[in-house]
């Protein structure tokens, strides 16, 4: 599948993206899909299993930017089958999507975290009778990506890494990264270290990778919100990867699918023999791992953040649509059941990989599937 609007889509500040209007990605401009002969016929195929049922009409929501590219794919097929509906995605960042949500403005969101317990609890002044469910819908690695010229293989733990952004490693030539890559020509340097300027589920689940596999060396709480000394800030994966391509010595963290573009990643040292990419294999052998907390019909996982399997990479999040599993509006229901059933659609889950996304594991994501076709 080709998605040629996906880079110049990419390149777009959220901030514009906020003023101007969620990203709207509708019917009417459907026919500019960037492909043409056999490759229409692919996507008209691809789309014979969606079910439009009686949805219509525009579809707000909002959320994770970490799962924007998936969503700019699965919506780009949607709107082919289900020419009445128009999705209008924000990728406004995790935080700032629950908050909508819970506000009435969104049909549902996206997030790289799941619901707290206060957030379900408020989540029942929207859903009339229900509340709000965590549904797993897009896997992927969050990869650590740098800027040192001359150093393409770079190898870091987790201890180290907790350091380097919390300003206590200061030069690309410390004896810590040294005895990590000792055959590196690691130059001095001064390490510019970039960290989110907005809530975001993607810091949440860096910073847990941290507090998990790094107790002694990361003291914070962790959450949407950065909490350690120092470092620089850029609004939004896009806006940190930019940085990061940009800044020689830089280093920060964003999902898979923006470490493109000559952005190096880091692998990963864990408690298995060899370092581990981060890649689209590596990150499903570590959801698969994962346990689910949620009850009832929440699917809240757990993940591993110290594996020994090899492959597993550790830094590995998910993101959840959260949306109401009783009480949805009446007139934008159908369009939500239609949408959210065909992203967690064998269809729907086979174009992530296309977009440097993890397929969410079958045993989880048809338990998603029978959740979405009960939505009231």
């Amino acid at each position: 599948m080709k998605l040629q609007r996906k880079n110049r889509l990419r390149a777009l500040s959220l901030g514009v993206v906020a003023v101007s209007g969620a990203l709207a990605l509708t019917a009417c401009g459907s026919d500019d899909t960037g492909s043409t002969g056999d490759g229409d016929a692919s996507a008209a195929a691809n789309t014979s299993s969606i079910k439009c049922d009686d949805a219509k009409g525009q579809l707000q929501a909002s959320g994770s930017s970490a799962q924007k590219n998936a969503v700019d794919a699965w919506v780009k097929q949607y709107v082919r089958a289900c020419k009445g509906v128009q999705i209008n995605y924000n990728p406004s960042g995790s935080g700032a999507g629950v908050t909508a949500f819970l506000g009435g403005q969104t049909a549902f969101a996206g997030s790289d975290s799941a619901l707290k317990p206060e957030e379900v609890t408020a989540s029942k002044k929207v859903c009339s009778g229900g509340q709000a469910v965590d549904l797993p819908m897009v896997g992927g690695p969050i990869a650590v990506g740098y800027n040192v010229p001359g150093v393409d293989n770079l190898v870091l733990d987790a201890p180290t890494l907790a350091k380097i952004f919390d300003s206590r490693i200061t030069t690309w030539d410390d004896e810590a990264i040294k005895k990590l890559n000792p055959d590196a020509k690691l130059p001095s340097t001064k390490i510019q270290a970039f960290h989110r300027s907005d809530e975001s589920g993607t810091t949440d689940n860096f910073t847990k990778y941290l507090i998990a596999a790094a107790p002694d060396d990361w003291k914070y709480e962790g959450g949407k919100a950065w909490q350690a000394k120092g470092g620089q800030s850029a609004q939004g994966s896009s806006g940190l990867a930019q940085q990061v391509k940009q800044t020689e010595g830089a280093i920060s963290y964003f999902e898979l699918s923006y470490a493109g573009d000559g952005i190096n990643a880091v692998r990963l040292k864990t408690d298995a023999a060899d370092p581990v990419e981060a890649t689209v294999e590596n990150a499903t052998k570590a959801i698969s791992a994962a346990k689910i907390t949620g009850t009832g019909k929440d699917l809240a996982l757990e993940m591993n953040y110290k594996p020994t399997e090899a492959g597993a990479y550790p830094l590995t999040l998910v993101t959840y649509e959260i949306v109401c599993d009783k009480g949805n509006k009446a007139e934008t229901l159908p369009a939500t059941k239609s949408f959210l059933g065909y992203i967690a659609s064998e269809d729907g889950q086979k174009q992530l990989a296309d977009a440097k996304y993890a397929p969410i594991p079958e045993e989880i994501i048809t338990k998603v599937r029978e959740t979405v076709s009960n939505l009231s």
